[in-house]
């Protein structure tokens, strides 16, 4: 959610601001391929970022599931084995 705060940025970032003295004018042009290269950049790494977590749990995942616990009770209990009905 956070990376849609980053887009404009990235979209400012494909714009090209350009001086001509001569003509004193100031000239603006969108770089449409620089842009969508940064958009590649970005879902790139929200790939990476997902394969990472993704393997991250499946890692702790199979941590749980190979933990052996033992329970060892040094008390004498008393159960009540009649069967009421």
């Amino acid at each position: 959610m956070r990376i849609l705060f980053a887009l404009p940025l990235l979209a400012l970032g494909a714009c090209q601001v350009s001086k001509d003295e001569a003509n004193n004018t100031v000239t603006a042009t969108f770089n449409q391929e620089v842009a969508s290269n940064a958009i590649e950049d970005v879902q790139n790494t929200g790939e990476n970022v997902a394969a990472g977590v993704g393997n991250e749990i499946k890692r702790v995942g199979d941590r749980i599931e190979n933990t052996d616990v033992n329970v060892n009770v040094d008390t004498d209990v008393k159960t009540n084995t009649t069967n009421k009905q």
